[in-house]
């Protein structure tokens, strides 16, 4: 096969939306990003269909060559509404997994009878991202490329006893859950034996899971892409100007803004620092609550949710982001933030040890709650004691978000592809 030749690919992306975020803006960003340099039939679900006829309508050169097929809207179908989103953060979840599993089945009898008509060369499983669920589509008699893939590291037991009982009993719950689903589940087992030498990991972490409990190789692909906003230049912080934090994220109990607010309730009062708390959630109450009480609650700004571009807006007038989540894969506010020309303070965990680099940011080993908060709290210190130090990481991170274009993932899945179908 000629090495220019366009592929026909099958692409199952549940998950696919312009206007959001999060799995949905995953979804999206791959759909683009392979369309760029192949044919592309992308089935996905029937709740996302106007927002992408819509940026089909508006022109959208990246379309051209995708045509989109929905499966049809069952009432057992599940769909991130209100209702479903607080199934998913209760110990019902399994609920969401089942109803999850039936779109699966529906959209696995849809790529069965698009098969039966256009000779796809490969089918790619997108999103969601979770190892659970890859569906039937390893049964189909053409190649399969899986991933990015997550889901498969469970959270530090050490980490628990701070998320107070309700998050220590769900995540802790999951861990079981998740580790009864990795030796027993039959689904993933079949799909990594079929997708061999086409998997792709959304981080270093998941690659090592992969190959320790499934025996399997993979590639890694950071799941996410750059926002469309990069700064041209660092924003400077003028003498005798506190230290201006950022944190983002849902308020629930992985997050853990805590660990952050202990940090800082441990820094001299000579250290002029203010933090600004983006997002909402069922913890934003204790979580202000803790803040007062380790008095820092004045130096504390809690905006609630506000729209993406103000959001970006605060970024933009912050010196550092400071992320503490223990259970993501890339967030997509750490590239925002490297976007903005913040270096980040971040765990080196999760997908946020593969980004950071020590030319745009500061780790911190997760080994112990204590040793995690007092390395924060000791990095904090450094930044704002040396400008010209917090400076070079900021340039560092202009550089580095670079590293994560569309383009270059979609360099990567067309070397994926081209292995997959010899």
């Amino acid at each position: 096969m000629p090495t220019a030749a366009r592929l026909k690919v099958l692409a199952i992306a549940y998950a696919c939306n312009p206007n959001r975020g999060s799995e949905e803006g995953v979804g999206w960003g791959w759909v683009r990003a392979i369309a760029s340099r192949h044919e592309v039939d992308v089935i996905t679900a029937e709740f996302h269909r106007d927002d992408i006829e819509r940026a089909r309508t508006a022109g959208d050169e990246s379309l051209r060559r995708v045509r989109f097929h929905y499966v049809p809207e069952r009432s057992w179908h599940y769909r991130p509404n209100r209702i479903w989103t607080f199934i998913e953060n209760t110990p019902l979840k399994p609920m969401m997994n089942l109803a999850y599993s039936g779109w699966q089945v529906d959209a696995y009898r849809l790529a069965c009878r698009l098969r039966a008509d256009i000779p796809f060369d490969l089918v790619h499983l997108i999103t969601y991202v979770g190892f659970r669920f890859p569906g039937r589509f390893w049964r189909m008699d053409i190649p399969l490329v899986w991933g990015p893939i997550g889901g498969l590291e469970n959270t530090s037991w050490r980490f628990l006893p701070l998320m107070g009982p309700a998050g220590a009993f769900y995540y802790g719950g999951r861990n079981v859950y998740n580790s009864l689903q990795i030796l027993f589940l039959p689904g993933p087992r079949r799909s990594f034996a079929k997708a061999s030498g086409s998997i792709i990991a959304a981080t270093e972490g998941i690659r090592r899971e992969i190959r320790r409990r499934y025996g399997r190789q993979s590639e890694i692909i950071c799941e996410i892409g750059p926002p469309s906003e990069i700064a041209e230049i660092p924003i400077a912080r003028e003498p005798r100007e506190p230290l201006r934090l950022v944190w983002s994220g849902q308020h629930q109990p992985g997050k853990a803004l805590p660990l952050l607010l202990r940090a800082l309730a441990r820094l001299d009062r000579s250290v002029d620092w203010r933090l600004t708390v983006l997002g909402v959630g069922r913890r934003t109450v204790s979580w202000k609550w803790l803040a007062r009480r380790l008095g820092i609650g004045e130096r504390c700004s809690w905006p609630g949710w506000i729209p993406r571009d103000k959001a970006v807006g605060e970024m933009m007038r912050s010196h550092v982001m400071v992320i503490t989540s223990l259970k993501d894969l890339t967030s997509t506010v750490l590239l925002e933030a490297l976007a903005a020309g913040l270096p980040v303070v971040c765990p080196d965990s999760c997908g946020f040890s593969n980004v950071i680099t020590a030319d745009c940011g500061i780790k911190l080993p997760v080994e112990s709650p204590g040793r995690f908060i007092a390395g924060l709290a000791d990095a904090l210190r450094r930044l704002a004691a040396d400008e010209n130090e917090r400076r070079r990481l900021a340039a560092g991170a202009l550089r580095r978000i670079r590293d994560f274009s569309w383009e270059g993932k979609a360099a990567a899945i067309d070397g994926i592809y081209r292995k997959a179908v010899k």
